[in-house]
């Protein structure tokens, strides 16, 4: 009873405010894993070359995709506390600096995607594997205006959140979901009287989507009463935030950023190892997506509300609700381990590619049900309530060093020098998955995590 009152959260207002959080967000990560399990099935059923190909361009989108949420999730931090402050002012502030922000990063990555497709491919995909990096690089040709849509979307849909208006992006992304399927069926397969235009037709899918979301999110977003953010407002002088802009939210940018890069990192050493793997990892990351669905949507909650919370100068009820959501994530983690065992037949059946292949796929699903313990209860902590409470200096840190010195060099060794089997390859490659959860969880018993903001005496 001593560790339910002191570590478990039982105030039903608790479990209502974050149940009224957490399902529109758990549901717009469905949405988006269905659109990702669509565009895998459909290219799957072209060629194995279709499928790997697209995976690894889509690897250099991902490292945009981390990039931002770095950004937006940074300031989301800063932007919960001011909303449940009730300071709209500095809210604006923080809005106009993270826009700023996402838009310049949003032009580096489309000049690069324009300038160097070619070198973006040859570097995720094995030498000499010359239709896998041709088709990746029409994929990336043809998703060039993603970019700057994300930019804009992933603020605007972080910020609604830290405010608790998560209903809106679940709108903007049903919707998206709706015409990413329908326009990849299209165009993938050339219906309708629409050429088949294969990689690139899912690639045209994924930009519309993104064209429909960001209109959406963007109409709402102009027009809502609460956070009353205008147009006006991209000029709107925040000098005196900058300085609490740079000190939480740029960790976790560049948290998110070298995180994304180190992905990248991993995906060219499965590159390096063959085509076969490539396609194998191709398969199981979309279940990876699936089976983290829960967990993403506790852990994003955990961090609006816990900012919320320390905004109202609850320090107590923080420390406690940290801990819930961290039993929580271990719940649900031990859940997708169960589940991803029970789904792996049917997901690696339901693709046309070769034994080789398929053997390799079983394999790393096994690897997968284990890291994904692993996964939760890290996710819950780096993504969820160590953010929330400012300690994104910290995660920096915790983040760089497990994956840089355990997790690069060690897949390296397994994969590339060792040639291990792939069930071991995959779980070095993550094995800073098990190292951080451990650390992190160190970390939020010793209550340094609760970081002060200007402005906002806790």
């Amino acid at each position: 009873m001593k560790f339910v009152d002191n570590c478990i959260e039982t105030d039903r207002i608790f479990y209502k405010r974050l149940f009224r959080t957490a399902v529109p967000v758990i549901l717009q990560s469905l949405i988006t894993t269905g659109v990702n399990l669509m565009d895998n099935i459909m290219l799957g059923q072209l060629t194995e070359t279709a499928l790997g190909a697209s995976t690894q361009a889509n690897q250099f989108i991902s490292l945009f995709t981390f990039a931002i949420m770095g950004i937006s999730m940074g300031s989301s931090v800063l932007s919960s506390r001011f909303y449940g402050a009730g300071d709209s002012k500095s809210l604006k502030k923080i809005i106009t600096i993270a826009l700023r922000f996402g838009l310049i990063l949003g032009a580096v990555f489309t000049l690069a995607n324009v300038l160097f497709p070619e070198q973006i491919m040859s570097l995720y995909i094995k030498k000499g594997e010359t239709s896998f990096i041709e088709a990746g690089v029409t994929y990336l040709r043809w998703s060039t205006a993603t970019y700057l849509l994300m930019s804009v979307s992933f603020v605007c849909t972080n910020i609604l959140r830290s405010a608790g208006m998560t209903h809106v992006p679940l709108i903007a992304s049903i919707c998206a979901f709706g015409v990413n399927v329908g326009a990849n069926y299209v165009f993938i397969f050339g219906k309708l009287g629409m050429p088949a235009l294969g990689v690139a037709g899912a690639a045209l899918g994924t930009v519309l989507a993104r064209i429909v979301e960001t209109t959406i999110l963007l109409v709402y977003f102009f027009r809502d009463k609460k956070i009353h953010y205008r147009p006006r407002d991209i000029l709107l002088p925040c000098g005196d935030l900058v300085g609490d802009f740079v000190r939480i939210s740029v960790p976790v940018m560049l948290s998110d950023t070298l995180l994304g890069l180190g992905d990248s990192v991993l995906a060219i050493i499965m590159g390096q190892i063959g085509a076969s793997f490539v396609s194998a990892n191709s398969i199981t990351m979309v279940v990876q997506r699936v089976s983290t669905i829960f967990i993403t949507g506790l852990a994003f909650s955990s961090c609006f509300l816990t900012g919320q919370v320390l905004g109202e100068r609850r320090i107590q009820a923080a420390r406690k609700q940290g801990y819930t959501y961290l039993f929580l994530g271990l719940v649900i983690g031990a859940a997708a381990s169960v589940i991803i065992q029970l789904i792996s037949g049917p997901v690696v059946n339901a693709y046309k590619i070769s034994d080789e292949t398929k053997d390799i796929a079983f394999s790393l699903m096994n690897a997968v049900s284990v890291i994904i313990i692993f996964r939760s209860s890290n996710s819950i902590l780096t993504k969820g309530v160590l953010r929330g409470g400012g300690d994104t200096k910290f995660l920096l840190a915790a983040d760089m060093s497990t994956m840089w010195l355990i997790a690069v060099p060690l897949g390296a060794l397994a994969g590339l020098v060792l040639h291990l089997h792939a069930f071991w390859i995959y779980i070095f490659l993550h094995s800073d998955q098990i190292i951080k959860a451990i650390w992190c969880i160190f970390r939020l018993k010793s209550g340094k995590w609760i970081k002060k903001v200007k402005g906002l005496d806790l």
